[in-house]
């Protein structure tokens, strides 16, 4: 029924056999409007996409992510620079003439239309095939997303998440070249997104067609894209795996919007291979860090760690080695119990503070830290990078 891209799995890495959507320094600008100055957003954008791909484009809103979509989709055209799908020029192609198809967070399902009616719908409108043949791929496509049971029904008879698979259905069943989502799961409340984005992701590999999911959830990117890109101002600020993106931030922006991380502020005093010295106010030790940047020496830095890399230590108890760890002293100044971990909140002066997530495996007297008490802060240095301020 499906027929899928070649796909090759590699450890956890996926390896596409060819490039199913291109930009090439792509601009879209909109127009001035009441005196202002022209908009841009989307700069000097280039992206590939692989064939078989779940392709996250992630950022907050205005980042240029959904305008993206909208320029592979058709429905803009690009100030400058190109868009290829399918190794076709887009350049004049309109929407409807294009291999994809869009899932939007509004499902636009017809309401007075059962199931059924409204995945054939597009087929419909498209020709070509008789009433049995459209029949038969709509109900194959409702089996897909495993609503094959409700096709007679009509919309308002089905649950949000079940109107989200009539949508995809509808939007599988003309077996687009790529299926555009933007935001899809938006509408659904937390329980049922976190379900949906495991449903969506089976789907996705069921089917083997390339998927460019729009978002500014960072889990949903997280959790389903074999790689993202993150968005800011019109601009690609980093592209890669799910692991590399929360590991091996490029920016303190992409650091910062993708999950939760502290930063220290200091100077970059020193570089040894892929190890940099961060000189900090409050401490006569620089604390090192993993640096793959070329930043130069004397300047502002951050060190950025996430806070479930940090290890708390009590101010006297015996702290790990600091050939490989950073530790600096501290001050507990608030704790939160949120089942999971434990998260501590510590003061290392100087105004600055850190989040520490710590795991709650099991009763452990000695990591029952409290409040305003002294402890020692401790974290492998390779766990740690440093970037521009």
């Amino acid at each position: 029924m499906w027929s899928s891209p070649l796909v090759i799995i590699v450890g956890t890495q996926i390896k596409m056999n060819d490039v199913k959507v291109e930009l090439i320094d792509v601009v879209k600008e909109f127009p001035a409007r009441r005196g202002a100055t022209a908009v841009r957003a989307v700069d000097e954008v280039s992206l590939s996409i692989y064939d078989g791909e779940f392709f996250a484009l992630l950022g907050p809103s205005g980042c240029g992510k959904t305008t993206t979509l909208r320029l592979i989709a058709g429905f803009e055209q690009p100030t400058s620079g190109q868009v290829w799908i399918d190794g076709r020029q887009m350049q004049g192609i309109p929407a409807f003439q294009r291999p994809v198809n869009t899932v939007f967070q509004d499902y636009a399902l017809f309401p007075h239309m059962t199931v059924l009616q409204n995945v054939m719908f597009g087929l419909k409108m498209e020709g070509g095939l008789s009433t049995p043949d459209m029949q038969k791929r709509a109900t194959e496509a409702l089996e897909l997303v495993r609503l094959g049971h409700a096709a007679k029904r009509k919309p308002r008879e089905l649950s949000g998440g079940q109107q989200q698979r009539v949508a995809l259905a509808r939007a599988l069943v003309k077996r687009p070249a790529v299926l555009l989502l933007d935001e899809p799961l938006g509408a659904l409340d937390l329980k049922l997104r976190r379900a949906m984005q495991f449903e969506l992701k089976a789907m996705q590999q069921e089917v083997g067609i390339t998927f460019i999911y729009v978002t500014h959830d960072q889990e949903e990117a997280l959790t389903m894209a074999n790689r993202i890109a993150v968005m800011d101002g019109g601009h690609v600020l980093q592209v890669g795996r799910p692991e590399e993106i929360y590991e091996s931030p490029a920016t303190r922006f992409v650091a910062d919007f993708i999950g939760e991380t502290n930063f220290i502020s200091g100077t970059l005093i020193h570089r040894e291979g892929d190890t940099g010295q961060v000189q900090i106010e409050s401490e006569e030790r620089p604390i090192e860090a993993t640096l793959d940047q070329d930043l130069p020496i004397r300047s502002a830095v951050a060190v950025a760690v996430r806070p479930e890399k940090i290890i708390l230590r009590a101010f006297d108890q015996e702290a790990p080695d600091l050939t490989r760890f950073n530790r600096l002293q501290g001050q507990i100044v608030d704790t939160f119990y949120i089942g999971t971990d434990t998260r501590y909140i510590v003061s290392l002066g100087a105004d600055t503070e850190l989040i520490v997530r710590v795991q709650n495996t099991g009763y452990d007297p000695a990591a029952d830290f409290k409040t305003r008490q002294f402890v020692q802060v401790c974290w492998d240095k390779q766990n740690g990078r440093v970037l521009a301020e």
